[in-house]
């Protein structure tokens, strides 16, 4: 049976809590569709969230990788399309804060998803769960990760499904810290999972909105 890798965000920012980090606790160890999922959380820090990213990629050596942010603010489920060579934004968890430098110095500018993002969107709409597709994942660590992830499966070989979805903040979040758009945890984690049900679509692989995987 084939893997696919699930990560989350630890809490971030004042953000005291994170949606993303208790989709992956729920979903750790479960079957979706043809894949067993393994889930882990990441730091919030631009020295260590690649390289544990990476570290999980070699030790458990998915077939498929799905990262998952928040995007508080959006009010979509927004898988992601491109990401880019580059760190900037606020700080992260131990106060560094990046200054536009790349992401790697040898890496492409952009690397696109390798997720059927199209399939994923038409399929969350089917479900009453609204999606669109985000053409931008910030240069923050959402961003980061991605890129991260891409550029592995780049670099190793592998061609299955990899990339990353930003989702909108929770209602405890919202309560928590203020005036937010928010779904419910449980329409939450749902959306990731009907997300991962979409890798073992065949028919949303060649959807035309779909990730290419191909650089630039």
């Amino acid at each position: 049976m084939p893997t696919v890798l699930l990560t989350g965000f630890e809490p971030f920012l004042d953000y005291p809590t994170n949606p993303t980090a208790v989709i992956a606790e729920e979903l750790d160890g479960t079957r979706i569709g043809d894949y067993d999922v393994v889930a882990r959380v990441l730091p919030v820090d631009y020295s260590t969230s690649g390289q544990r990213l990476e570290e999980h990629l070699e030790n458990i050596q998915p077939e498929a990788l799905v990262s998952v942010g928040l995007a508080a603010g959006r009010q979509h489920i927004t898988p992601e399309r491109i990401a880019v060579n580059c760190n900037d934004g606020p700080a992260d968890n131990t106060g560094r804060v990046p200054a536009g430098e790349k992401i790697d110095p040898t890496g492409p500018d952009g690397i696109f998803s390798r997720l059927p993002i199209g399939g994923m969107v038409a399929r969350l709409r089917q479900a009453q769960l609204p999606a669109e597709i985000s053409n931008t994942a910030g240069l923050y660590l959402c961003n980061h990760v991605m890129y991260r992830g891409l550029r592995s499966f780049q670099q190793t070989g592998n061609t299955g499904p990899c990339g990353f979805i930003h989702v909108p903040a929770s209602h405890d979040l919202a309560v928590r810290h203020g005036n937010l758009p928010s779904w419910s945890q449980a329409d939450l984690t749902t959306a990731i999972r009907v997300c991962l049900e979409t890798l073992s679509d065949p028919e949303s692989a060649a959807h035309p909105a779909s990730g290419s995987g191909a650089a630039w």
